[in-house]
């Protein structure tokens, strides 16, 4: 029983840890916002009021999930390597429960998967949470849902939870970690 709750923890204890390391790393920047009154959320972009800058700085760690994910869907190793920081960890369903270090594992699927699927595939980002953690880092959670067309020619759509923490440096935001449940790539099938 120990180990069940140990395995069904780990990945979010680790995706702690490297968001705790970010901070200390960025000397605990918060941003030197003073505290005037106003209730600030860093869990979600609906559930309280905040500021213009903190929504414009979720919004931005929204659309570069959604470039992450467009290179992903167009096979474009060279734009996801750039936006991937060189040795990223994941915890993904094609790993098989192991922690995944570096782009080389990720290589094999775009050279061998995503760059040859010549099919549409369409991702939508559903409900996404941003936690931002001073100025040089964040975590966004969120439903993938991906349509596409398999192998026989039908429709499908698949559904995967992911989070993923980015990391800004010189002012470029990069992915450190991932997480990803749900089924494995299902483009090939």
């Amino acid at each position: 029983m120990a180990w069940l709750l140990f395995s069904a923890f780990f990945p979010f204890f680790v995706t702690l840890v490297f968001l705790a390391l970010i901070v200390l790393h960025s000397g605990g920047k918060s941003g030197g916002k003073k505290n005037d009154g106003v209730k600030e959320s860093s869990e979600s972009t609906n559930t309280t009021i905040e500021d213009e800058d903190t929504r414009a700085r979720k919004q931005d760690i929204i659309r570069v999930t959604e470039q992450l994910i467009e290179a992903i869907s167009n096979g474009d190793f060279e734009s996801y390597s750039k936006m991937c920081d060189p040795a990223v960890t994941a915890f993904e369903p094609e790993a098989l429960g192991n922690l995944v270090e570096g782009l080389d594992f990720h290589r094999f699927y775009f050279e061998n998967l995503w760059s040859k699927n010549s099919k549409p595939v369409h991702t939508t980002i559903l409900n996404p949470h941003i936690h931002l953690v001073g100025d040089e880092a964040a975590c966004i959670a969120y439903i993938r849902v991906t349509q596409f067309i398999d192998a026989n020619g039908s429709p499908r759509t698949v559904q995967s939870e992911e989070s993923r923490v980015w990391h800004r440096r010189d002012g470029k935001w990069q992915i450190v970690h991932f997480h990803r449940s749900g089924s494995p790539n299902t483009l090939c099938k």
